[in-house]
């Protein structure tokens, strides 16, 4: 028999980098557990109480920490722990979990940025410095909560509610003076710079594209190469085939022409006469 642990993580507010703050708070959360006492004799389990016996810790082998890595403009600059607004402008992320042995154990890239090899080991030395601090601090968090319960003091919850340490984002309610309101926004409305009255008119490059403004041009509507060369060689084709039809008008003995009453008179090349060419629906199947 073996015991079946879930690890449950409900997210109160964060400010950026949940996913560090989540590998935290689930690696304590696992050594801090204890579980019931077991003992075993032959087939006969028994599971004891708290008040029978003191519950034991798991079997922890180590601790993996998650520190993550923002970049901005594709990997020139570097960031560790990013904030929610840092998050939301940056160009690709790297989470690398180590242990305080420096022995990596997982690492995952997201974002539109490609790093080199230099970069990933620069984070990888970053990474197991804050692995250290981050482990430390665990292990004296762990120490002076078992000191506290054995003293019998307030612990977890019950220490933190008092003192407010768990909601972060509370903030004391102030009186907002109103009197000079109209005042402020005059004084701010004449130092602002008065708004353009000149409007860019649209780019129109196809049909459902469109550019306002200075910027680099959308090439949508231009042809790619693939698509010049076709129609290229279409054109070529057309003016081949209307050449060719030209050709072997003029190439043969006799042309026909329509009178008006509709009878069909040969006429030879050495007569100057007006040529008609009829419709091909028109022509009598013998003639070409």
């Amino acid at each position: 028999q073996v015991w079946q642990i879930r690890l449950d993580m409900h997210l109160l507010n964060h400010d950026g980098n949940i996913t560090d703050a989540a590998s935290i708070a689930g690696i304590v959360a696992l050594c801090h557990f204890r579980r019931p006492d077991v003992s075993v004799q032959g087939e006969e389990v028994t599971v004891y109480t708290p008040e029978e016996r003191d519950p034991v810790p798991l079997s922890i082998h180590h601790m993996p920490i998650c520190v993550s890595f923002a970049f901005f403009h594709q990997g020139t600059y570097l960031l560790v722990d990013p904030t929610e607004r840092e998050e939301r402008v940056m160009d690709g992320l790297l989470v690398i979990a180590m242990n305080k042995h420096h022995e990596i154990c997982t690492i995952q890239s997201s974002g539109v940025v490609m790093l080199l090899q230099d970069q990933i080991l620069r984070c990888s030395k970053i990474t197991a410095v804050k692995v250290t601090e981050i482990t430390e601090l665990i292990q004296k968090a762990l120490e002076n909560d078992q000191k506290a319960r054995k003293e019998g003091g307030k612990f977890g919850f019950a220490e933190s509610i008092p003192n407010q340490r768990i909601t972060a984002f509370k903030m004391e309610s102030a009186a907002v003076d109103t009197n000079d309101v109209e005042e402020q926004a005059e004084e701010i409305i004449a130092k602002a710079d008065p708004p353009s009255e000149v409007f860019a008119n649209p780019v129109l490059h196809t049909p459902g594209t469109a550019q306002i403004g200075e910027g680099v041009e959308s090439s949508w509507g231009d042809l790619e190469e693939s698509e010049k060369e076709e129609a290229a060689e279409e054109e070529g084709e057309s003016e081949a085939a209307a050449f060719e039809c030209e050709k072997v008008e003029t190439e043969d003995t006799s042309t026909l022409r329509e009178t008006k009453s509709g009878e069909p008179i040969v006429l030879s090349d050495s007569e100057e006469e007006e040529v008609v060419i009829l419709e091909p629906q028109e022509l009598p199947r013998k003639t070409r």
